[in-house]
């Protein structure tokens, strides 16, 4: 029985986004067992990062990865397959950046200098959001605090992450997986997430309603509710 209150929760955050990002989540996934909060600030490579949350796990987890943390959630549960009791991969998607996206990414990163960086703008927070939270400020002010307190340095190296195409290597993946959509996401499509379901052997897929990419903001409880009615199916 994988739901007995001791199994370690990994929870690996997005692009520009930290532990806060998961605090209307944590309670009712405390079921599951105790949170390990994933940093992605220090690396600059996914594999840097996967590496880092492997020495930061117990010995056996759930691992959860939104958006950006996907990607890295996906290295980690390559690399100890037989430590990873299974994987929700929520918004996200195992395409690479397009040239277009990379070639933004780059200028963005060169163009946002130290003392003036104030966190993500907020037309890229909002496109982020259910458009009829577009102008939530409680939300924006939330998304742009993270990353001011992430800082200007871990912007660019975020910025200049290489996503390559993941979906050769999807079939790798031997745990039991959930892949979480949002409804109304306008920088993850549903194709995407079906992808993943698709190529993942055996990945199941959720589509939570009235959320736009940011599901465990937006929607934290129907989250947490989403995975714990999803574990109590998965084998210990």
């Amino acid at each position: 029985m994988i739901l007995d209150g001791s199994l370690g929760v990994v929870l690996v955050p997005g692009f520009m986004a930290d532990a806060t990002l998961w605090r209307d989540v944590e309670a009712d996934l405390s079921v599951v067992g105790p949170m390990i909060h994933g940093d992605l600030g220090k690396e600059a490579t996914l594999d840097g990062m996967a590496r880092r949350i492997v020495e930061e796990s117990p010995a056996r987890f759930l691992l959860v990865g939104f958006s950006m943390g996907g990607y890295v959630a996906r290295e980690v549960a390559r690399l100890v397959p037989e430590r990873v009791a299974a994987l929700v991969l929520i918004a996200t998607s195992a395409r690479p950046d397009s040239p277009a996206q990379v070639e933004r990414n780059a200028a963005a990163s060169g163009t946002l200098f130290a003392p003036n960086f104030a966190g993500l703008s907020r037309a890229a927070i909002a496109s982020s959001l259910h458009p009829e939270r577009d102008d939530d400020e409680s939300h924006i002010e939330r998304i742009r605090e993270m990353g001011v307190r992430l800082g200007h340095k871990v912007f660019q190296r975020q910025s200049r992450l290489d996503r390559g195409d993941d979906r050769g290597r999807l079939r790798e993946i031997g745990c039991p997986t959930l892949v979480i959509a949002a409804a109304q996401d306008r920088l993850r499509t549903r194709e995407e997430a079906s992808e993943l379901r698709q190529l993942i052997p055996g990945a199941a897929l959720r589509v939570i309603e009235e959320s736009g990419h940011m599901i465990p903001i937006e929607q934290p409880r129907k989250l947490a509710e989403t995975i714990v009615e999803w574990l109590r199916g998965v084998p210990g």
